[in-house]
């Protein structure tokens, strides 16, 4: 008896609300417009410096220039991808150049000390030389 007197008043409630809704001029969409945003793919680089600020807050007056520097010269200078992806990971995770050698596949963990030399005069650069 109860789910009868429901499915009345929602079936009532469409009959009543349809010719309202019929008088109603169409705006346009703004569903589609959000429909398609989730489709955008984020930016690394914005994701990267998310991710890396919080840990420059108070060591440096500019964390998110601080933490962009750090990934324009990882991602230019490090030609490997899974070193560089570690590398990334490393800085987002803890604000300072880092290498964990589970990141990095056991066939390149030798190759983890010239990473970080090949980073280390950019990396002091985007610390301590900022730019103007």
């Amino acid at each position: 008896m109860l789910i009868r007197i429901c499915s009345a008043a929602i079936l009532a409630s469409f009959i009543v609300g349809g010719p309202a809704q019929a008088q109603v001029p169409q705006l346009p969409q703004p569903q589609t417009i959000q429909f398609r945003s989730l489709f955008k793919v984020p930016d690394p680089r914005g994701e990267f410096v998310r991710l890396c600020a919080p840990h420059m807050v108070g060591r440096w007056a500019h964390p998110e220039s601080v933490c962009g520097c750090l990934h324009d010269y990882a991602a230019a200078t490090v030609d490997d991808p899974d070193l560089r992806e570690a590398l990334l990971r490393g800085i987002s995770e803890t604000g300072v150049p880092t290498i964990e050698t589970d990141w990095v596949p056991p066939s390149k963990q030798s190759e983890i000390g010239a990473t970080f030399t090949k980073i280390a005069k950019p990396t002091l650069q985007c610390m301590f030389e900022p730019s103007n």
